[in-house]
């Protein structure tokens, strides 16, 4: 048998295949459509991460593919149907960064309240912005979490040990689930107008694509700042780099993109703007984070392959 993997894993997990498995791990295949293409023949399995598209084309050039683990938890690069048509099943590494995207969230939450990340050059070139540094605590500062998941009750366990209220909205989650035990249960409008951090925890879906635009932009509440650790798409880039600029946002962290890698025009419209952090695409990739997502995919295709094999 043999496995390709197009993106970057824990190599230790790799051994986990051991001497019978044929192992292709090249991360370049990411970003080389042909060459992905050219190593898939004979493949039983493929590791991706979120960047390798997997659509029909790829599996056309599988024909003996059996499943695809996925290294994370978003399936929206995968072409989930045609999967099923082919019978080829594709497995998440479902929890497995759930905790380094809480820490992410409230790692942004503390700076951009505070305003501490961007005071580097001004110090070193002798300036003493004092006044200008004078933040927010985010003790009794509302978070509103977009979405209930398990990342989102992460977030929400973490945020209130800070004193933080929590406030939530979730149309998919049943009203007498008990994860909305000691959360505010509401709706999207009335999330948006009260929070004052607000963090996506859903899907990209022709629902939720563009969910945060102007529209929305312009019914939070003046000052609040949105974290987007989802996907991309989700939020409008223009509206709010739009919002930071007019000042009707106090600030906000985007770590997922309309177009990834982020790409010089892409990111010209986000220029001078001070009370932004960018980052790309890591929010659940911490050194643990990796470990534990390469050796739970790993787990899985093997599972996989053995029963497919039995």
């Amino acid at each position: 048998m043999r496995v390709v993997v197009s993106e970057f894993i824990d190599e230790a997990a790799l051994a986990k295949f051991g001497a019978e498995i044929a192992v292709t791990y090249d991360p370049g295949l990411v970003d080389d459509r042909e060459a992905l293409l050219a190593a898939l023949p004979g493949a039983q399995a493929l590791i991706v991460r979120n960047r390798t598209r997997v659509d029909a084309a790829v599996l056309d050039a599988a024909p003996g593919l059996r499943v695809i683990g996925r290294l994370g938890v978003g399936l929206d690069n995968i072409d989930l149907e045609a999967c099923a048509t082919r019978g080829v099943v594709v497995h998440p590494a479902t929890g497995a960064n759930t905790l380094s995207v809480a820490e992410y969230v409230i790692s942004v939450t503390l700076s951009l309240l505070r305003g501490v990340h961007g005071a580097n050059a001004a110090m070193i070139a002798g300036s003493w912005p004092r006044n200008a540094l004078i933040g927010a605590e985010v003790s009794g500062r509302v978070m509103g979490l977009v979405g209930y998941g398990g990342i989102a009750r992460a977030v929400a366990e973490r945020a209130r040990a800070m004193g933080m209220q929590i406030a939530a909205f979730d149309p998919y989650l049943p009203e007498t689930d008990p994860a909305w035990q000691d959360v505010r249960r509401c709706d999207l409008e009335t999330l948006l107008a009260s929070a004052d951090v607000i963090s996506l925890h859903v899907p990209l879906t022709p629902e939720t694509r563009g969910l945060v635009g102007p529209g929305a932009i312009a019914s939070m509440k003046p000052g609040a700042v949105v974290i987007n650790t989802a996907r991309g798409g989700i939020v409008d880039e223009a509206a709010l780099a739009e919002g930071l600029r007019s000042g009707r946002l106090g600030g906000a962290a985007l770590d997922v993109f309309e177009t990834e890698p982020l790409t010089a025009e892409a990111a010209a419209k986000f220029a001078g703007l001070e009370n932004l952090v960018l980052t790309p695409h890591v929010a659940g990739v911490t050194q643990e984070a990796n470990v534990r997502v390469s050796a739970i995919t790993v787990e899985n295709v093997l599972r996989e392959l053995a029963h497919a094999d039995a």
